[in-house]
């Protein structure tokens, strides 16, 4: 996207996160509107999402060994990208003159990702990149949620090899993470046991969790069961915990690990028949066009836990910052 001197045009608002911190340091500005080059879409942002992600970045609050790769990343002192936000939804306004997959008033949903800036009245995203259409059975507030569970999800489970006829057990199926990965997993043909708190257990259940376990009443990894899959959003079921809990040749998707873990991930395979997988997600836009077919199909719905309107974007940093929301905090811009 161009960036200097005509290639702006008027003001628009955005939520400018210029120093670590408690969600008071988000703050509601006017910023120059970007103006597509030529292989670029402009889209009129209608919802955005304020995800664990975002959370993470504005407070530095980062699993155990990750902070000073994190701010080596993200910024030493600040946020080198002010404007956070990790997934949108909402209308093209125009495009740039080489693009010819999209048109103005087409609705759609992005996941720009890792490179953020979400958190605005309009945002410029590559014809090429992680974008596509809206589903027509997909509200701008679900279409908000799709991409940021459900990219990690889709990605986890590639990774991990998920089989049709496999048992999978979600560790956090409650969250954004954990809502899409019940969902995905019944929809490639698995069989689902959730795990989460007891105000969640019917939310789970409904989403297609065959059998869903609480947390503060039993250990999952106490049952005498075993499942193919361990998908661990929650970071709180490292190998050492729930290896006894993997079949034979089992998978655990460590979702959420620290530094430690993720470097011991490689090493479980050398030392028994089961596997870990750690690591960053690869963000793929092809992933996007997929996270469409299956909203289409209504294989996948975002659970929605609450909706701010943006100029209450600091109180949704407030809820996400309690770690008990259920699904996705959505702001409509509009």
């Amino acid at each position: 996207m161009r960036r200097s001197g005509s290639d702006y045009d008027a003001s628009v608002r955005a939520a400018l996160c210029r120093r670590y911190g408690p969600p008071d340091v988000v703050e509601l500005v006017d910023v120059p509107k970007p103006v597509p080059g030529d292989r670029d879409v402009l889209i009129k942002v209608r919802a955005t999402t304020v995800s664990s992600g975002d959370w993470r970045v504005r407070s530095m609050d980062i699993p155990r060994g990750f902070g000073m790769l994190a701010r080596l990343a993200l910024g030493v002192s600040r946020p080198r990208q002010p404007i956070l936000g990790t997934e949108l939804s909402g209308d093209v306004e125009s495009v740039g003159k080489d693009v010819r997959q999209f048109a103005p008033g087409d609705a759609v949903f992005a996941f720009p990702g890792g490179r953020m800036g979400c958190h605005a009245e309009y945002v410029c995203v590559a014809e090429d990149g992680p974008i596509a259409r809206k589903p027509a059975n997909v509200s701008y507030e679900e279409a908000a949620a799709l991409s940021f569970g459900g990219t990690t999800v889709l990605d986890f489970f590639r990774r991990g090899k998920l089989q049709k006829g496999e048992s999978v057990l979600v560790n956090g199926a409650s969250g954004a993470v954990g809502t899409a990965a019940v969902q995905i997993a019944r929809h490639l043909g698995a069989t689902v046991t959730g795990v989460c708190g007891p105000t969640n257990l019917e939310l789970v259940k409904s989403i297609g969790a065959s059998r869903v376990v609480d947390y503060t009443k039993e250990d999952f990894t106490k049952l005498g069961e075993s499942w193919d899959v361990i998908m661990d959003t929650a970071g709180t079921a490292p190998f050492s915990r729930c290896k006894g809990a993997l079949k034979e040749g089992g998978r655990l998707l460590l979702v959420l690990a620290d530094l430690p873990g993720t470097l011991r991930a490689p090493l479980v395979a050398w030392t028994s028949k089961k596997r870990a997988v750690a690591g960053p997600v690869s963000e793929r836009a092809d992933d996007i066009r997929e996270l469409a077919k299956l909203a289409e199909a209504g294989a996948i719905k975002p659970v929605i836990d609450r909706t701010y309107p943006f100029e209450q974007i600091v109180d949704a940093h407030r809820h996400v910052d309690t770690g008990r929301k259920r699904g996705s905090v959505v702001v409509m811009l509009g």
